[in-house]
């Protein structure tokens, strides 16, 4: 359900996670729901809520979260505001790192580990099968085999559709493709941090989904002396619209998911499906890349 008179994510275009689950290519994140390092529940709860079925309303059918956000919290909070789902609701999450404190994120990548948080995430989210379930960290002490491996179990026994991996090179795809299919990789990505350039382009020829985290840089990007500023102005948008738009110009497997704890941020930022660019434009933005 969408309204007429504000912008709205399907103005992003669509994308088919591995072949088959269609969602609106701008999403939405759930990290910056919960409190201060990504701890603990939310300042504001019912804002929180709003956020969450604002953001259906307008169109975001595409939902990325973690065991780990808050942790748990994140989950909790997209069952209580859009259980039960409607049909086209895309949730994707994540295990694998544990959490220790405010802002720790040691990885964890047993396989009875990645299980009990498969299930756990199963029964927090309300859902008998996770669309999009990825392995949060490749943990270094444990076998690719045996973390992918588990994750490709719970596939088989129908509790997850679709297995995904973050902040990976394309090496570590590939050896992971030789486990189970990977339709999805999440990594650091905006328009001035673009480590993960050479893993796009591989993605953007195989097909699989390009999730990048931190897209507007956690708000370096959108402030008053943001490098965006000037074209912003002259497009009669902001430099987030701006940021995105860039974004979902960059690759057709390009899932943006900016995440916010305010409605009015929301709305503001999903107005950058609508932004469209130029090639001099395009260019123009991207030499501020690293």
């Amino acid at each position: 359900m969408t309204t007429s008179s504000t912008s709205s994510a399907h103005a992003s275009g669509t994308f088919r996670i591995g072949g088959d689950l269609e969602v609106n290519r701008l999403g939405y994140g759930t990290m910056q729901l919960t409190g201060p390092g990504v701890w603990g529940p939310p300042k504001d709860h019912d804002e929180a809520i709003r956020v969450l079925k604002r953001a259906v309303e307008l169109g975001v059918n595409f939902f990325d979260t973690a065991d780990s956000y808050g942790p748990y919290v994140a989950e909790e909070l997209l069952k209580e505001a859009l259980h039960p789902y409607g049909d086209d609701v895309v949730i994707a999450t994540k295990a694998g790192l544990t959490r220790t404190g405010p802002n720790e994120w040691p990885p964890v990548g047993r396989p009875e580990y990645l299980r009990q948080e498969a299930e756990m995430s199963l029964r927090r989210l309300g859902l008998e099968r996770i669309d999009l379930f990825q392995l949060h960290r490749i943990d270094p002490q444990v076998p690719l085999e045996d973390q992918v491996g588990e994750l490709k179990k719970l596939q088989d026994e129908g509790k997850i559709r679709h297995i995904g991996l973050s902040e990976v090179t394309v090496d570590e795809v590939q050896a992971a493709q030789q486990i189970a299919t990977i339709v999805s990789v999440q990594n650091l990505y905006n328009l001035q941090k673009r480590d993960a350039e050479e893993l796009l382009d591989w993605s953007t020829e195989q097909g699989i989904a390009f999730i990048p985290w931190f897209p507007l840089a956690t708000g370096g990007l959108t402030g008053s002396d943001s490098p965006l500023s000037e074209l912003a102005e002259r497009k009669d948008a902001t430099p987030a619209q701006i940021a995105l738009a860039w974004l979902l110009k960059r690759s057709p497997v390009m899932l943006p998911i900016p995440g916010t704890s305010s409605v009015d941020h929301l709305e503001d930022n999903l107005r950058g499906a609508e932004i469209e660019l130029t090639d001099d434009e395009f260019a123009e933005l991207s030499k501020l890349g690293s």
